[in-house]
């Protein structure tokens, strides 16, 4: 029995994917236009497919599970099972106006038109604020909108801010940050929710693995103490002797958000010949 995956068949999280798939070990060879391939040593077939029809697939259980953006599943409200986020293809959903406007919050809205590719999302945000606002769905190019009249405000779908900028206009107020998720079939039988477990312990040890960084660094034996203690590491480091007397090399791993402040404050310390090492896998 093979566990099937849903793809992004084109477009930002594809290449993303197939890149995750290949970090957690798994082969894939999808060769040029094809729809459907299988893994050459993990019980996995993968499937290439519109992003905005992944989640209607995993629902009908076409697809077990599927790698799409947040985005799409919360627009498409299938019922599906969000499993684990990826950590790539991060965006965010976000309101924008003409450049000058002043924004004075989500009561700003009322009464205008707001151009989007994501109207369920849009709706259930304005029903939060209590503003009442008309929708124009539109499946692509939303940012021209106000400039040819159609909107006053445009939703959309945001990463550096240049499309808006050179359209004119101004990020306001993000509704949804937006990762790749999997997602899963409510249905998912013993065999493979079985699969779908150890998927899943490959692709948390990679994303550990890239949230971490392996260090080396020789301590003053007088300083040893102190050194440790700013270290968090997995457990605690692990402390070997060097061969110049008063000295201990010190191994440990620091999470990525923290490593900068932690480096200050070890070579405050007295540490020094400090060694960074990516991770490749992390078992914890």
């Amino acid at each position: 029995m093979k566990l099937k995956l849903a793809i992004q068949k084109s477009g930002r999280l594809h290449d993303d994917s197939i890149r995750l798939l290949k970090e957690c070990g798994i082969d894939i060879s999808n060769g040029v236009n094809k729809l459907k391939a299988e893994a050459s040593n993990f019980p996995i077939e993968v499937f290439f497919l519109r992003d905005d029809d992944i989640p209607q697939y995993v629902e009908d259980a076409v697809a077990d599970i599927g790698f799409v953006g947040e985005n799409v599943v919360y627009e498409k409200n299938k019922k599906v099972n969000v499993v684990e986020k990826l950590g790539f293809g991060k965006c965010r959903l976000s309101i924008a106006v003409r450049k000058g406007e002043q924004y004075t919050g989500a009561s700003f809205l009322e009464g205008k038109r707001i151009a989007t590719s994501y109207p369920v999302i849009v709706d259930s945000f304005l029903r939060e604020k209590g503003v009442k606002a008309e929708i124009h769905e539109i499946s692509g190019s939303v940012e021209i909108a106000p400039g040819i009249g159609l909107a006053d405000a445009i939703c959309d779908l945001v990463s550096s801010g240049s499309t808006l900028f050179m359209n004119g206009l101004q990020e306001t107020e993000t509704i949804l940050q937006s990762q790749a998720v999997l997602i899963r079939n409510n249905g998912l039988n013993d065999v493979k929710m079985q699969l779908l477990e150890r998927l899943l312990f490959r692709i948390q040890s990679v994303k550990k693995a890239k949230n971490n960084k392996y260090i080396l660094l020789n301590a003053p034996n007088d300083k040893l103490k102190e050194i440790i203690s700013l270290l968090p590491g997995m457990k605690s480091p692990t402390v070997l002797p060097l061969a110049d007397p008063g000295w201990s090399s010190v191994h440990s791993v620091l999470n990525e958000n923290d490593f900068w402040d932690i480096i200050e404050q070890l070579k405050a310390a007295g540490a020094q010949g400090i060694l960074v090492v990516p991770i490749e896998k992390m078992i914890v």
